[in-house]
Order: structure tokens, then C-alpha cells, then sequence
């Protein structure tokens, strides 16, 4: 690398303005597509696109081509075991979520595990139960079935027990999920995804996490506290599990305690020594083995009163159909359910494809879930997506494709038809703490506020307003509310950008705030205001009470006290009052003269100055006669660098119009510089352009516009300053006389023979 002193670069060029790039430099036509045209070739069908179509659709025909059995079976083998195992016990824990028997977990991690084999792009996700999404059922299923109380009047509630109510509950929302997801796919939506930034989702997943330990709280303590759902309900339930907290079930808190350390412990040993280890230590099945024998051989459910998963159907129950009055009751809810599903499992996706080197689709994504969510629904299913522990599993195990997938299905197909009778001894508590041990990477996410709050602190709002409002008011309202709060910053951050005057950096071609360097030299009566922001709507009028502040005049002022004191000059010949003599003009009044504003004419005061009729060229920087006051504009050009600006709208256009011609009309020369070209097309498509703004005002650089400033305007000298002066005597009652001057300028004409050049 060289040192910064011998690097140089120079170039010769012409300076240039819009108008003389273009005439040099012929532009290539571009035919714009109409939306008919857009129309028929979405639905003109080939069969390179039939093909495409086809593997678009099932991905499984793309990685399949490729797939070697030498090398990656084995791998997938060893991967789905593992998985497997790992999915059966979240399976069985995140189903306590969903306030549902446990078996119904093991569904998710079966049923849409095939569906996504087929349709889906990422070679490496585990799909199954997601603990956000199982607490999301939950409280659907609690709001419709609660623990207290009659059931919500539904038709389809008829002749069936309250567990059968909640699992039509939890089946109906879970096939209603996967229809929004498979519209949303099809409609081509999958960009949705990008209006849930890192700090929003950082934040709503720390407050699920609070809500899912609370959750769990009463399987850890052994206690028996109702489902509450709704604003507040981490509150309700805070209160019924303290009020409660003298009936602790001791073996429930000493199993949950020694699995928690256990567990955490061993996590710890697997992640220090990842690189060393073949694969991880599956500590939370051992644990669960060891808890299962423990269980039966002591027979904790009916000599200490602890809660187990009891009996697990060896077979699979028949498929339902959704009900739809469910739909009307449960479509606020499922919609964010699959929003949330969808953007967790995209998240995943993309680290482990940006790290493998393979493309995921959004759109196609969404079909695979939507799919699988349909599926699995109708099979009695939790909603799926994927867990990033589970994830890691399948990846760090060596899995290269979803074979690894289904045979982690395949064993959970092997639990419930075969050996799911030696889960039944199972103590929940020891459920509840797999899944308060899996929220750690969760709950370590607020330690990143200090650090948002140094850095970026809308964004630091963004994620505490989300996460207080995920806790305290529920995890839809939370995440609408994390949206708004999103929204209002995008808003705040284009509605007031931070404007600012630009200076040149001595001896270069480069421009940066005058405010932030030393050596910088701002051009005498230039000023060069920058606007970091697309103008709009919304942020116009903050950008030309900005412009106003940087030149510091407000040229519509200026321009309404020239026209009333040339209208005042005007009048005082017309009346005799001002005389031109050889000595110039000479005022005969004796009384004083006094101002008068006619509001009537405030609109001919918005006009262009008129000088007709006068026998003089005003100097505007100089003292008038009569008491006339108009302040100084102590700058002859104004440049605009919109090298930022990415668009502009009606309204913005119709404001910046305005504004221009405002400095135009008090002599104040405007340019605007690096302009996107499709900016400048629109403006005159909008007959943004007139006999006052001509398309000329436009130039390539800042330093292109400031050389043709400097050609416009060279320094003057002392004999060039002043040329020709008229003399008014005003003379008023038992005073001397004042002689005051307006100096007649002349227009400066700058001839070139040959074409300016700028070498920088």
C-alpha cells in the first residue's frame, strides 16, 4: 500500500453543466416498461420459464442434482440423529407454551418437516415448534379455552372436552398461520421481512423471552396458576404465582435446579471446546433419561405430587378440519404469528446460507412454511418455524442438506409410534427447565442497550419502547407497537436531516463541512448548502427554514421590502418629492416621509422587482434615501448539492420551486449540483422549468459550479466596486441636509475565446 503522500491523481476536463455534458455525451435510450408490458410477461409461459418454474417450486430438484452420497450422507445421518433427539424434547416442552399436551409438539417437529423438505431453500434449518410462536398459541388458546371459566361461544366447541377445544384452537390458528404465509408467498411478498430491522427483533425476542420464563415458572415450582392472556397478563400471573409461592413443590425445584445448572454447565463445556469436540454433548436428552428413570423408579407422580407428561398415544390421530368461525376470531392474532414465524426462520436461513455460499429465496420461503403450517395444521400441529438452537444442531453436527431434516423426523416418528411409553414418567419441571435454559442467548440481548444508547439511541428507543410494550401489553401489541416506533424513526431521521453549509478544503476539489475541519476556506458571498435527504412531503418546509438559516436572510423578506421601497422611490419622483439634478437626486419635501404597507398588495409583493421608470440601477447594499431600510443580501450565489437527494415528490417539487425563485428574484444566482439525472427528466416533465429557473442552473460537481461562479463573478477591484453615483437630498423641517448615495451598477460581461478547463 502506498503512503498517503505519493498518492496523486490529476484531470484535465471541461467544465461542465447539465445541459453541456449532455450535448458531448449522448445518452443511450431506454425503453421504460409499461405495466401492461410487466403483465404479459408475468404470464407468458415458455419452457425455459415452465422449468424454472418447476424448480423454483421445488427446490428438492436443484441440491438433489448435486447431492453426493460419499460425502454428505453420512454427515446427514449423524446430523438427524442428533436433531432428532433435540426436537423431540423441545417438541414435548414448547407444547407446554401452547398450553396443550405435550405429544402435539411432537407433531411440529414431524408433519411440516416433510413438506419443507420439498419446498424449501435452506439446506440447514431444523424446522419444527419455536418457543415465541408456542407462547403466541398460548395465549390465543388460554383467551378462547381458559384454565377458569366457560369457553368462547363457538359452534364447533360443541360436545367436545376442553382439551379437544384447545387443540382445535391451537390447529384452526396453526392452519390459518400457514394460509397468510402461503398467500403472502404467492403475492410475492417476502420483502415484508425487511421492515423488522435487528433492533426491533433483538428487542420483541427479549421480551418473549421474559414472557415464556414467567411462563414457565409454574412447572419449575410445581404449581397450579391459570393462563391469563391480554394487557398486563405477565403482571396477573407474576401476582398468582407469588401468592402461591408457599406451596412450592420441592422435588419440582430441586429437579429444575439441578437440571438448569447441569445443563448450563455442560453448554458452557460445549461451546469453549466446539472446535474439539466431534459433536456436542446432547446433555439436556441425557438429563432426560436420567430423569425419566429417576421418576419411575421413585414414582414422583403419585408419592410427591410432581406433575409428569403422563401418557403419549402410540399412533397418530386422525386429521381435522379448520374451523372457520375460529379464523374470524383468531385472524388479529395469526397474522403477526406469521409474520414473526416467517422472519425468525428467514434470519436463520440467511446465516447459514451466506456461511455455506447458496442462495434462499423469501418468496419461496414463505410457500414452504406456508405449506408446511397447512399440513401440519390439519394434523393437529403447533405452528413452525425453526429454533437457532436447534438449527446449530443440525448444522454444527455436519447436516449438508435436509436429509438431515427428515431423519430428525423420522426418529420423532420413531418416539410416537414406538417408545414414546418411556417418556411418560417425565417430570414437566424438568421440561419448563430445558426450556428456561434455551433462553439465555435470548435474554443476554439487553446487555446491547448501553451499547445502543452511545451509538444510536433511536434505535435504542426502538428497542426498549418494543420490548416494554411486548412485556407489558402483549406480544402482538408489542410488536405493532415496535413497528410504529420503527416507522416514527425512519420518519424522524428523513423528516429532519442534518442539513449543513459546505466549505473547500484549501488546494483541493473537495467540499466537507465547514464545521468539522480546520483548514477550509469558504468562498466569499458563495454559500454551498448540502441536503442529506430525499425531499418530500413531509420534510420541505424543515428544509427551507434550514436554507434561510445557513445564507441568513429570508430572501420572501427581502424581496417584499424592495419592491415597497421601489414602489416608494417611484412615487416620490412621480410627486416631486425626489428631483434628478446634475447632482443628483434631490428630495423637496419638508415634511418626513412615512412608510404605509398596503396589505392589499401583498401578492404584487411577492413579484419580481420592477425597475421600470427609473432613471437608476439600485445598489441594494448601500444606505437609501428617504429612511428607506432593506436589509443586505450578503451573497450573489447559491449552491444546492443533491448528490443525496434519491427522489422528490409533487409537493416537495412545488416548495423547492417556490424557494428558488424567492433567491432568484433578491439577484442570488442558484445552482444545484450533482442532481440524479431521472430527477432532473421528472422536474421537466412537471414544467418544473421556467423564465426564471432554466435547466442551466444544473451542474456535475460542486467544483464545476464553483469555477463558473468564479468566471461569473471574478474579485473586483476598487474602480469595479463602484461605478457611478446619484445624490438625494432629503431636506426636512429646521434640519440640515443629508446627502446620501444609490450607486448605478454595471453589468459585468465575461468573455471567454476559448472553453474554461478545470485541472484538479
Amino acid at each position: 500500500m502506498l503512503r498517503p503522500s505519493t498518492q496523486r491523481y490529476s484531470v484535465t476536463r471541461p467544465l461542465y453543466s447539465e445541459d453541456t455534458f449532455e450535448d458531448e455525451h449522448a445518452k443511450v435510450y431506454r425503453k421504460h416498461k409499461r405495466l401492461l408490458d410487466h403483465f404479459i410477461q408475468y404470464f407468458t409461459c415458455t419452457s425455459e420459464r415452465a422449468k424454472n418454474a418447476a424448480v423454483s417450486l421445488l427446490p428438492i430438484i436443484g441440491w438433489m442434482k448435486i447431492y453426493s452420497i460419499k460425502d454428505w450422507l453420512l454427515n446427514d445421518i449423524v446430523s438427524g440423529v442428533s436433531t432428532g433427539l433435540v426436537a423431540v424434547l423441545q417438541g414435548l416442552a414448547f407444547s407446554l407454551l401452547a398450553s396443550i399436551s405435550t405429544w402435539y409438539g411432537l407433531y411440529a417437529a414431524f408433519f411440516p418437516v416433510i413438506m419443507y423438505f420439498f419446498l424449501g431453500t435452506s439446506r440447514h434449518i431444523s424446522v419444527g415448534s419455536f418457543p415465541i410462536l408456542s407462547l403466541m398459541v398460548g395465549a390465543v388458546v388460554t383467551r378462547l379455552v381458559p384454565d377458569e371459566g366457560p369457553p368462547a361461544n363457538i359452534t364447533a366447541f360443541e360436545g367436545l372436552t376442553k382439551d379437544e377445544q384447545r387443540i382445535l384452537v391451537s390447529a384452526s390458528l396453526t392452519f390459518l398461520v400457514g394460509l397468510f404465509q402461503l398467500g403472502m408467498g404467492l403475492l410475492q411478498v417476502g420483502f415484508i421481512v425487511m421492515y423488522l430491522s435487528d433492533t426491533l427483533i433483538s428487542g420483541f425476542t427479549t421480551a418473549a423471552a421474559v414472557h415464556i420464563l414467567v411462563s414457565q415458572l409454574k412447572f419449575v415450582l410445581g404449581l397450579t396458576v391459570p393462563g391469563f392472556s391480554g394487557p398486563l397478563s405477565i403482571i396477573y400471573t407474576l401476582e398468582s404465582v407469588f401468592t402461591q409461592i408457599t406451596s412450592t413443590n420441592i422435588h419440582d425445584l430441586v429437579t429444575s435446579i439441578v437440571v438448569m445448572v447441569t445443563v448450563l454447565g455442560i453448554k458452557e463445556i460445549n461451546d469453549r471446546f466446539k472446535s474439539k469436540l466431534p459433536v456436542p454433548i446432547p446433555i439436556e436428552v441425557i438429563m432426560t433419561v436420567i430423569a425419566c428413570g429417576i421418576s419411575y423408579a421413585f414414582n414422583f407422580s403419585e408419592n410427591h405430587g410432581v406433575d409428569v407428561v403422563g401418557k403419549i398415544p402410540n399412533t397418530f390421530e386422525s386429521p381435522i378440519a379448520p374451523s372457520l368461525q375460529l379464523f374470524q376470531m383468531t385472524a388479529v392474532e395469526a397474522f403477526p404469528i406469521a409474520i414473526v414465524g416467517f422472519a425468525v426462520a428467514f434470519a436463520v436461513a440467511k446465516v447459514y446460507s451466506v456461511k455455506h455460499d447458496y442462495i434462499i429465496d423469501g418468496n419461496q420461503e414463505l410457500i414452504a412454511f406456508g405449506a408446511s403450517n397447512i399440513f401440519g395444521g390439519a394434523f393437529k400441529s403447533l405452528v413452525a418455524s425453526t429454533a437457532l438452537s436447534r438449527s446449530a444442531v443440525q448444522e454444527s453436527t455436519g447436516g449438508k442438506t435436509q436429509i438431515a431434516g427428515l431423519l430428525s423426523a423420522i426418529i420423532v416418528l420413531v418416539v410416537i409410534l414406538g417408545i414414546g411409553f418411556l417418556l411418560e414418567p417425565l417430570p414437566k419441571s424438568l421440561l419448563g427447565a430445558v426450556v428456561i435454559v434455551n433462553l439465555k442467548g435470548m435474554l443476554m440481548q439487553v446487555v446491547t442497550v448501553p451499547y445502543l444508547w452511545k451509538k444510536d439511541r433511536p434505535d435504542c428507543i426502538v428497542w426498549v419502547g418494543t420490548c416494554l410494550a411486548a412485556i407489558f401489553l402483549g406480544l402482538d401489541l408489542g410488536l405493532a407497537v415496535g413497528l410504529g416506533l420503527e416507522l416514527l424513526t425512519v420518519v424522524f431521521r428523513a423528516q429532519f436531516p442534518r442539513c449543513c453549509v459546505l466549505a473547500n478544503i484549501s488546494g483541493t476539489d473537495i467540499y466537507r463541512d465547514r464545521k468539522d475541519y480546520v483548514n477550509i476556506y469558504e468562498p466569499e458571498g458563495v454559500k454551498i448548502f448540502r441536503i442529506p435527504s430525499p425531499i418530500f412531503f413531509a420534510n420541505i418546509d424543515f428544509f427551507r427554514d434550514k436554507l434561510k438559516d445557513a445564507v441568513g436572510f429570508n430572501p420572501l423578506r427581502i424581496l417584499r421590502k424592495r419592491n415597497k421601497a421601489v414602489k416608494k422611490i417611484k412615487k416620490m419622483i412621480k410627486k416631486g418629492e425626489l428631483t434628478l439634478t446634475s447632482n443628483g437626486l434631490q428630495a423637496t419635501c419638508s415634511m418626513p416621509i412615512e412608510e404605509s404597507e398596503e396589505e392589499g398588495n401583498m401578492e404584487d409583493l411577492d413579484k419580481p422587482t420592477d425597475y421600470s421608470d427609473l432613471p437608476i440601477q439600485v445598489n441594494w447594499n448601500t444606505e437609501l434615501p428617504a429612511n428607506i431600510r432593506v436589509p443586505p443580501v450578503n451573497i450573489h450565489s447559491l449552491i444546492l448539492d443533491f448528490s443525496a437527494v434519491s427522489f422528490l415528490d409533487i409537493s416537495a417539487l412545488k416548495g423547492l420551486k417556490v424557494a428558488l425563485k424567492e433567491f432568484i428574484r433578491v439577484n442570488v444566482d442558484v445552482y444545484i449540483v450533482g442532481c440524479d439525472p431521472y430527477i432532473i427528466e421528472k422536474l421537466r416533465n412537471c414544467k418544473f422549468f421556467d423564465d426564471e429557473i432554466k435547466t442551466s442552473i444544473f451542474f456535475l460537481t460542486i467544483h464545476d459550479a464553483m469555477l463558473f461562479i468564479h468566471e461569473s463573478h471574478p474579485p473586483k477591484t476598487v474602480s469595479e466596486k463602484v461605478s457611478g453615483s446619484f445624490q438625494y437630498q432629503h431636506i426636512n423641517s429646521g434640519s440640515t441636509s443629508n446627502r446620501l448615495k444609490i450607486q448605478a451598477m454595471e453589468d459585468m460581461e465575461v468573455e471567454t475565446d476559448t472553453k474554461p478547463e478545470t485541472r484538479f
